[in-house]
């Protein structure tokens, strides 16, 4: 192993641990296990520095220890901004990609930050793309555009279609979600209602033959 393999394996570490911690409320770190790079990106990135602007070496930091990297998350995920561009309005045009070489700690002064889930707009947020399934924060923010447009049918076809009702883990990051936002805004307000849905609404389970059922003696 190199000195740089050894590095990134390490800050992997300091990384599940943190996000573990989030999704666990202070847990062991256990419930990390099976999350998905772009979902432990935002939970570290909102964990540290929320909706505000973000200094960019620090986000390619975390980026790298999650595989990814700040283009990527600023293009392809649609998850970063650039803080001060026209990419803070939420539109998909082409992206600087100066600062994307941007060396950690440098002194560019360029920034980033976390795109609001109202911002994250495009058709194929929360669904499956080229066989790679969609991340769980990319599924929690279709969810809470489905439920914004007060559209229920929706939002149960999507939450079957996912098997996110007997997701264990899906669970936990609604509850951390709900966590991270703050305290009497829309955002937090519409994952509290997503979550009490869920779990009002429970697994589907199959109706059961009772006695008297015709079925049974057909």
């Amino acid at each position: 192993m190199t000195v740089s393999e050894f590095l990134r394996a390490v800050r992997r570490l300091v990384v599940d641990f943190v996000v573990g911690r989030v999704l666990t409320h202070n847990g062991d770190g256990a419930a990390v296990e099976g999350v998905d790079d772009l979902t432990t990106y935002y939970l570290l990135h909102r964990h540290d520095f929320g909706l505000d602007d973000a200094p960019a070496g620090a986000c390619i930091l975390y980026a790298v220890s999650c595989n990814l990297s700040d283009a990527a998350l600023v293009d392809r995920h649609d998850l970063l901004a650039r803080a001060g561009g026209k990419s803070a309005a939420g539109d998909d045009e082409e992206q600087d990609e100066d600062d994307a070489t941007a060396e950690v700690g440098g002194g560019s002064g360029s920034q980033f930050r976390l795109k609001p889930w109202s911002q994250r707009k495009r058709k194929t947020l929360g669904y499956d793309v080229e066989g790679k399934p969609a991340a769980l924060i990319d599924q929690a923010h279709r969810l809470m555009h489905l439920w914004k447009a007060g559209d229920v049918v929706k939002v149960d076809e999507y939450l079957n279609d996912r098997g996110l009702r007997r997701d264990a883990l899906f669970h936990q990051l609604l509850q951390a979600l709900i966590e991270l936002a703050g305290a009497g805004t829309e955002e937090r307000a519409l994952l509290e209602s997503i979550s009490n849905h869920v779990v009002a609404r429970g697994v589907d389970k199959p109706a059961q033959p009772t006695l008297f059922d015709s079925n049974l003696f057909e």
